[in-house]
């Protein structure tokens, strides 16, 4: 509705079914060869799983040497902790 259209649950689950294999190609997409700096952070968002739970979500951004920024990877865990980062 916030955009002008409805969809259904049904559709909703549907698009995203169908975005699971771009996910998993992004995931494995070739990187770019030169960045001049690495950014790591994490944030936690409300994701609806079987819950509306908050989740961490840890994303990593690539600087390359003419200054645009790429997100280089992200990844969804339950919480922040070492063994995420590693």
């Amino acid at each position: 509705k916030m955009y002008g259209s409805y969809y259904s649950p049904a559709q909703v689950s549907n698009i995203a079914k169908q975005m699971i294999p771009k996910v998993e190609a992004y995931h494995k997409r070739k990187l770019s060869d030169k960045v001049f700096c690495v950014y790591l952070d994490a944030t936690y968002l409300p994701l609806r799983r079987e819950t509306f739970e908050r989740e961490a979500v840890y994303i990593a951004i690539g600087i390359k040497p003419n200054g645009h920024k790429e997100v280089i990877d992200y990844c969804i865990a339950p919480s922040e902790n070492i063994e995420v980062w590693t």
